[in-house]
């Protein structure tokens, strides 16, 4: 039925030009208003697939109008007009899908579709003319960021008037509901001209046969490349699920120069490359992937469907205008001799953790496994504490990958290594593609068997040296009780851990309006306080902080979701036409939700089982003030789980902590605002985060503006401390406690400071910080709000890129090397990685891609971000202000840059 894609082989192409102009970013959403064609009612958010952003700037929402795949590798197509006809530029991509439905996307540039229908199956063709490829996702990666001044040409003479989105859907189980899908990309276009040009390069094997049983296959691809010099930026690799590694090179006078190297059952992104490289005339452009045939009965040809393979290296570069090429291919290996020179980390798979792997091929793999006899050996405990059952996985860690190197950290001093040049030959041999043992995959049972056995014993030997888990009965927390009499106590937190963002989190990809807060509830289920269609912006209030567009009345759709933690499902919602500005977030140990508004200069108590309204109300509406029955832009609320007080940060243009009876009654008032460089304890420059401790009768505020954070007393209102570090920067937004830690995000560093936009664990019996974390999907550009679960789970909501982000605490291992027995794992320069004993060299030199080996559960949460600032709608936090040295008011206003000029040649 959806039969398969004959090649995904595309051609560079040259557009025609179009008579239409284009006026404005609006005058194009009216006039796609009437033409869009209707869309699924589960399709929310993708009515408006025109989406204006300024004056110069729109976005493109491209979905599958609500399909429902009926068959396994179903490839379905849909096209959309540019709305503009003179020239503009792709700036960002942001895909709309989750892997437990896509397997997936690509989008192209053409000027005529193959169809004018809604949809279509891909086999009927993508596009009449010749297309070019202009993005590419699978394995839900995160968005694709373009540097600045750079983006792809499209409409114009020479650009593409149509995009042609398909969408593979690899296994249709998820389908059983028989629900719509509309899955899509985003695109952010400007009409600004773009100095630098970008295109794509693919290397793309077509004839690749991997022989069932087969333990390691090549494919190699390589063309000499005969164009003006490009500039490489980002990667991206893609195979299925026989793929091991997949690695690219430019290779210029016999040297190999690293471009990328990723496990394609990682998350396929356009991976940033870590040292920029050009390309110039005469260069070879070279890659490998690596797979194993084993556990497949049938030879595995290149194809477009899952049980098929792909060898595909897309490579991202720019060009200066005058010379770009949208659109490169090489499907050939015009130098095959060259591979013999080929690194050795080419041949090397990655490891990747278990739960970083989301099987696409559910339907496949269970018929593979049927058919195969598979050795089920009983797991011994080294293998348990291993649980990785792959030499070549155990071999990868020891001798270090890029950033995401297991060092050896733990060792048994009374297991002595035995023989170890057998355990050097080994490696040897991987490295040189041997086989571990079966000298023909088809002479029986009893091969695989030793086979299987003789891969076990080498796990051992390997065990004997290195150990990558520790045992399940380690704990996280060390709980240190006080001397009895000495009254409550405060656990102390031994930091020997990280935070990682949750990359099989969808939650990312929700994009809410502004998320201003964030919240638990006790479900443990997260709560988003959103501002759905409004901004705060420079003209939202006038010098009194009256709220200057109260014509616009309340926002029309709900702006207080509940989000199941796991799938990140919408499991209810509500704030409909009830909120102007939504500020702050927080619930009772009762499940009551406390919010403010600082258009409204209100505080509520919110039942969420009860629709009738607010059971409390502080403040007066639309009237900001400093007396007991007035705020000024509160910012946010806590409510001790013990007495029931009500304490309010207020705020923006008052710099106090206001007390409140359980029922609502003014108790006290205290803070004042601070002046100078030097504020004192109790001065408050916009209180914007309260955090009780109540078991310290403590309640600790997030000093936004004075880049600290203060904690006093509930009872006396006494100062206890101040915590302030120079990594925090100007600014700390928010602040969360659980027993033991305090958790942070710092603000967009000022003009001339350094510190980066991060979050931050801290020992809150001492103030340290024991951990610092940033995600991997998208960036940090305002996180606004954060809380943390007590078993180590946090949620970051951020009010520029809406974005919310999930952390989770995994074990830091902890590098040391080991020098008992006369064995030594050490750091060198140039992530060169060498095995030692104390009589000499036992091992040659490995070369790594990274300047320095890092824990493998690391390396995620130490990558930047992917996303470009400016795909969202460009925003202000507004009176989310900075307040200058002068005393003047800024908005932080995080537009997109203007291109920067290009360097003269």
């Amino acid at each position: 039925m959806a039969g398969r894609v004959p090649s995904l082989l595309v051609l560079l192409l040259v557009f025609p030009s179009s008579c239409l102009a284009f006026r404005s970013p609006l005058s194009v959403f009216k006039r796609f208003k009437e033409t869009t064609r209707p869309l699924s009612n589960e399709c929310l958010g993708t009515t408006r697939p025109v989406i204006p952003i300024d004056s110069s700037d729109f976005a493109l929402d491209i979905r599958m109008p609500g399909v429902t795949p009926k068959q396994s590798d179903t490839y379905f197509c849909m096209s959309m007009r540019l709305p503009v006809d003179e020239e503009a530029f792709v700036i960002d991509f942001k895909p709309r899908a989750s892997m437990d439905t896509v397997h997936h996307m690509l989008l192209f540039g053409c000027n005529m579709p193959s169809s004018t229908g809604s949809y279509w199956f891909c086999d009927e063709g993508t596009c009449t003319d010749k297309a070019n490829i202009l993005y590419a996702w699978a394995r839900n990666a995160p968005p694709t960021r373009l540097p600045k001044g750079v983006g792809f040409r499209v409409g114009g003479a020479t650009g593409s008037k149509y995009f042609v989105l398909q969408v593979h859907y690899g296994d249709i189980s998820a389908f059983r509901d028989n629900h719509n899908d509309c899955s899509g990309v985003s695109l952010h276009l400007t009409r600004l001209p773009q100095p630098l040009i970008a295109g794509m390069y693919l290397l793309m094997s077509v004839d690749t046969v991997i022989p069932a049983g087969e333990k390691v296959v090549n494919s190699d691809i390589s063309c000499h490349y005969k164009n003006y010099p490009m500039h490489v930026f980002a990667y991206r690799v893609h195979t299925h699920h026989l793929g091991k590694v997949v690695s690219g090179y430019r290779v210029r006078n016999g040297q190999w120069t690293l471009i990328g190297r990723q496990s394609p059952q990682l998350p396929q992104a356009f991976y940033p490359v870590e040292h920029p490289v050009d390309v110039s005339f005469g260069d070879i452009l070279a890659a490998r992937c690596v797979f194993t045939g084993e556990g497949r009965t049938e030879a595995t040809h290149i194809g477009g469907t899952s049980s098929d393979e792909m060898c595909n290296l897309y490579i991202m570069y720019y060009m200066e205008a005058k010379h770009a090429v949208s659109f490169m291919t090489c499907t050939q290996n015009v130098a095959p001799d060259m591979f013999r020179t080929i690194p050795p980390e080419a041949n090397i798979p990655i490891p990747v953790k278990s739960d970083m792997v989301m099987m696409h091929e559910h339907h496949k793999e269970t018929e593979y496994k049927d058919k195969i006899p598979l050795l089920q050996q009983p797991k011994r405990e080294e293998e348990e504490v291993l649980d990785q059952g792959d030499f070549y996985s155990l071999l990868s860690k020891l001798l270090g990958e890029r950033e995401d190197v297991v060092h050896v950290h733990k060792y048994n001093p009374t297991e002595k290594a035995e023989s170890e040049s057998d355990l050097v030959a080994e490696i040897a041999n991987v490295v040189q593609k041997k086989d571990l043992g079966r000298s023909d995959a088809r002479e029986g049972a009893e091969h695989e068997r030793g086979d299987a056995i003789l891969v076990r014993d080498r796990i051992h030997k390997f065990h004997r040296l290195v150990s990558t888990l520790r045992p399940p009965e380690s704990r996280v927390f060390s709980l240190q009780q006080p001397p009895s009499g000495e009254g409550t106590w405060e656990p102390e937190h031994t930091g020997d851990f990280h935070m990682e963002e949750a990359l099989d989190w969808p939650g990312v990809y929700l994009l809410p309006g502004q998320v201003s807060g964030v919240a638990l509830d006790p479900k443990n289920n997260l709560v988003i306080f959103h501002r759905g269609d409004r901004i705060w912006a420079g003209n939202s209030f006038d010098s009194k902080f009256v709220y200057q567009q109260r014509g616009l009345g309340p926002i029309e759709e709900d702006t207080i979701l509940v989000i199941d933690p796991n799938n990140a499902a919408v499991l209810q919602s509500s704030g409909k036409n009830l909120f102007y500005l939504p500020h702050g977030l927080s619930i009772d140990k009762d499940g009551n939700y406390w919010v403010t508004d600082v258009a409204l200069h209100q505080v509520f108590k919110l039942d969420p089982n009860n629709k009738e309204g607010p059971i409390l109300i502080l403040g007066k509406s639309m009237q900001p003030g400093s007396d007991q029955n007035h705020f000024c832009q509160p910012t946010d609320v806590a409510v001790d789980p013990g007495t029931g007080a009500i304490y309010v940060s207020d705020g923006y243009c008052n710099s106090r902590i206001v007390q409140f009876s359980p029922s609502g009654k003014f108790i006290t008032q205290w803070g004042e605002e601070s002046s100078g460089s030097s504020p004192q304890p109790g001065q408050f420059s916009v209180p914007h985060s309260l955090a009780l401790v109540p078991h310290l009768d403590q309640l600790c505020v997030a000093d936004r503006e004075n880049g600290r954070i203060q904690c006093f007393k509930t009872d006396t209102k006494e100062f206890v401390r101040e915590i302030k570090h120079s990594s925090f920067g100007r600014n700390v937004f928010a602040i969360s406690y659980i027993p033991g830690l305090l958790f942070a995000v710092n603000g967009k560093p000022h003009f001339g400071n350094q510190e980066p936009i991060q979050g931050f664990v801290m020992n809150f019996s001492n103030g340290e910080i024991i951990d610092v974390f940033r995600p991997v999907r998208k960036h940090f550009d305002m996180p606004h709000d954060i809380v943390a679960s007590e078993d180590g789970t946090v949620y970051i909501g951020d009010a520029d890129t809406n974005t919310v982000w999930k952390f989770t605490l995994t074990e830091k291992m902890e590098h040391r090397s080991v020098k008992k027995a006369g064995i030594e794992v050490q750091e060198i320069k140039d992530s060169e990685h060498k095995l030692e004993t104390s009589s000499g060299r036992v091992l040659g030199r490995f070369r790594g891609k990274g300047s320095k080996g890092l824990n493998l559960g690391n390396f995620f949460a130490s990558r930047k971000g992917y996303s470009r600032k400016g795909f969202d709608r460009l925003s202000t936090e507004g009176s989310d202000q900075e307040k200058e040295d002068d005393g003047s008011e800024s908005e932080e206003e995080y537009s997109a840059p203007l291109p920067a000029p290009v360097p003269s040649s």
